[in-house]
């Protein structure tokens, strides 16, 4: 005898209800003012208090807000950061605004044994060092600590580090395309330093990329540590099923 499944909490409602009008803020579908909970109640198929739990749960991410007789209105939406394909955040929020740069460290020094094996440096080989923290116009997105080989990075301390990629000025320098680059992406909790310098409370969503990039002849040239605000950034891209899936189909 089959069992019969266990019915959902209202509290597994309201997550799929602020799931999808989550992505629907961030899509663009839905811009300024959101519809009524009746309304949202009858689309999906729920009651009033399931609606309004989910309201609240886009609340406390900041995405919205609720007032008396005035209704619940998108406060704020995300921007997208791409994951297939290998691309700065001013190539990636072109036509979103105006990013810039505040250089908060550039200099020579040793680094640490495991980021010299990973650019395959020779003992006693420094690295050239960059912190940097990004803007949107004057909103803080992320802060990248970045681990440059010796002879590009001492090229790139020479730029305009301020108003560029440091990708473009890598393929600048080098006098060819990037290739590729090794990614690991996880979410953790902003520090009371990175929390202060991002704008965020501390203990606040931060996505913490790693992402070693090789020139096109893989030679590794680059090692950063990018801490993205996970209030503000949507990291989006298109995956591909392989053809072999290790299971044959009947």
């Amino acid at each position: 005898m089959t069992a019969s499944p266990t019915p959902l909490r209202r509290a597994d409602r309201a997550r799929q209800v602020a799931d999808v009008l989550r992505q629907q803020i961030h899509a663009g579908t839905v811009t300024d003012a959101l519809p009524s909970e009746a309304e949202l109640a009858a689309d999906y198929a729920v009651s009033r208090n399931t609606v309004r739990e989910a309201l609240g749960l886009l609340r406390d991410e900041g995405l919205i807000d609720r007032a008396p007789r005035v209704g619940t209105h998108v406060t704020q939406r995300k921007f997208d950061h791409g994951l297939d394909a290998l691309r700065g955040l001013k190539e990636t929020l072109r036509g979103q605004g105006e990013v810039r740069n505040e250089v908060r460290a550039a200099t020579r020094l040793r680094p640490p044994p495991a980021v010299a094996r990973r650019l395959r440096l020779s003992p006693g080989e420094s690295v050239v060092y960059l912190e940097r923290l990004r803007f949107l116009g004057d909103l803080p997105l992320s802060l990248d600590l970045t681990y440059l080989v010796p002879d590009i990075g001492a090229e790139i301390l020479d730029r305009d580090l301020a108003g560029n990629d440091v990708f473009a000025l890598i393929e600048e320098i080098s006098g060819g395309p990037l290739g590729s680059a090794d990614i690991a992406l996880e979410a953790v909790t902003a520090d009371a330093h990175s929390a202060a310098t991002l704008q965020l409370p501390e203990g606040g969503a931060i996505l913490l990329l790693e992402r070693l990039t090789r020139l096109e002849d893989g030679r590794p040239v680059d090692l950063e540590y990018i801490r993205l605000r996970g209030d503000r950034l949507t990291m989006r891209g298109n995956l591909v099923r392989p053809t072999d899936t290790g299971r044959r189909l009947i």
